[in-house]
């Protein structure tokens, strides 16, 4: 007799969890960057890694990219959506800035899609 109200509470909570949602959608846990990002010697066609800053701008936003260790490219703009303009300045390059590059999200709206870009910078 116990077990009767117990069943029609757990009931009770698993209906009352449901989603109004009726199309409830599974996102991936994954982090997407927005940005992918290799620089190469204008003059030499070797990937810069080094001696190089890369900040992405959107509006009042900037972040620094980030090079994953072993990696020839710069990654950033992790999970948002934005037009960015990139700054990239160094000792022994010329000061690069580019046109704007929109990262927009997916069309599930789940994560962004990353743009994979390849700018050459010009040695002073």
């Amino acid at each position: 007799m116990m077990k009767s109200p117990f069943m029609l509470l757990a009931l009770i909570l698993m209906f009352s969890c449901n989603s109004d949602d009726s199309n409830p959608q599974s996102c991936t846990e994954v982090y997407v960057f927005g940005l992918n990002i290799t620089f190469k010697d204008a003059n030499t066609q070797t990937i810069i890694t080094d001696g190089i800053t890369v900040t992405a701008k959107d509006g009042s936003y900037e972040e620094q990219l980030t090079m994953i260790e072993d990696s020839d490219y710069f990654l950033g703009a992790g999970e948002r959506e934005g037009t960015y303009i990139i700054e990239v300045t160094s000792d022994n390059y010329q000061t690069f800035i580019s046109n704007p590059i929109l990262v927009d999200k997916t069309e599930d709206n789940c994560h962004v899609i990353t743009q994979i870009l390849e700018f050459q910078l010009t040695p002073n």
